[in-house]
């Protein structure tokens, strides 16, 4: 990647996506599209930039993601739900199409086939991996989470922040910065986060609802799949490696649906005696979804770039296939050659 790319948006890419929104129709048809198994960011993102799309004006406007129309538990009281529709209700033929969040194409799923078919595609993201897949692209990798960047053109396009995008924006800034733990949370995180308190949104409420409530079933899920972590000291150059899997079998026999495992990853990457922690979800027969975190030694986006995914140097993300097995020693053998070539 650029220098330029590293840097983030130019004047010249912010005036574009200005004269994008600015320049529909009234009866425009836009989609807003994030990634599949949502987390906070996109959800959060998309549906604060879709409620600030409505104070516009945009009455013809859908949010969706890729998969089965779940949305994980502790987001459900998020603003703007009744924007979503499933995959499957989307329109196929969009005046514009804003994705949320979306580290590359791949992340969209089946929904990647609407950009063919849509008049514009904007991309609102801060994954430093994005190939820059829309024809107007605000992607920022120094941003800590894409509603950084979500705020900043609304804040462009003179929508007011109310309480209901402030909500929407404040929990994707949480969840992405692990709630202002991660080094990404700069003072120019916390003044975003100032700005957002002011409309008056409850953050205790907030942060009991997405970090303090859990089903029963996945207390006891998580403390079996936590039992069989392994260790190996000497992998990644020896700044050590610490994983774990779950299948579709532990999900049923605790009676969970998959977004649950998303928080697992919290659980592992805190092991003292590793940088690198992985987390094996199992998504189909052979098919797996990989968490990745790192303390800072190694870059983790190296790793998943290589296995066709994407993310930041201390998160990222792939699909694997095969066993579990297969999927860590492909993770073993990119840790290997991410640590030569830094």
């Amino acid at each position: 990647m650029t220098a330029a790319a590293d840097a983030g948006p130019t004047e010249a890419d912010w005036a574009a996506a200005v004269a994008v929104v600015r320049g529909l129709p009234a009866d425009a048809r836009v989609l807003l599209i994030c990634h599949v198994n949502p987390d906070g960011d996109a959800l959060g993102s998309m549906l604060g930039f879709g409620l600030g799309l409505r104070q516009l004006g945009v009455r013809r406007l859908q949010a969706t993601f890729p998969g089965p129309p779940e949305v994980p538990e502790p987001l459900r009281a998020l603003p703007g739900l009744e924007l979503l529709v499933p995959e499957a209700d989307a329109e196929p033929a969009p005046d514009l199409v804003v994705c949320c969040d979306a580290a590359s194409e791949s992340r969209l799923g089946g929904l990647a086939g609407r950009l063919a078919g849509a008049g514009a595609v904007l991309v609102l993201d801060h994954h430093a991996s994005n190939p820059r897949f829309g024809g107007v692209n605000l992607v920022d990798p120094r941003a800590a989470a894409t509603s950084v960047v979500a705020e900043e053109l609304l804040n462009r396009l003179g929508v007011r922040v109310d309480a209901a995008i402030a909500e929407c924006l404040y929990v994707a800034l949480s969840t992405d910065t692990g709630s202002f733990r991660f080094e990404a949370t700069t003072p120019a995180v916390h003044e975003l986060a100032a700005r957002l308190l002011a409309t008056g949104i409850r953050p205790g409420d907030i942060s009991r609802r997405v970090y303090d409530t859990r089903p029963f079933g996945a207390v006891r899920l998580f403390g079996e799949v936590l039992g069989r972590a392994r260790l190996e000291p000497a992998a990644a150059g020896g700044n050590g490696l610490v994983w774990t899997y779950a299948t579709l079998d532990d999900l049923a026999r605790h009676d969970q649906p998959p977004y649950v495992l998303e928080a697992l990853i919290d659980s592992v990457r805190c092991t003292a005696e590793a940088d690198v922690s992985c987390v094996v979800k199992q998504v189909g027969p052979a098919e797996w979804a990989v968490s990745m975190r790192s303390k800072g030694a190694v870059d983790v986006s190296r790793v998943a770039v290589a296995l066709d995914g994407g993310g930041h140097r201390l998160a990222a993300g792939f699909t694997g296939r095969g066993t579990a097995d297969d999927v860590v020693a492909s993770i073993r053998a990119e840790l290997e050659k991410a640590l030569v070539g830094a």
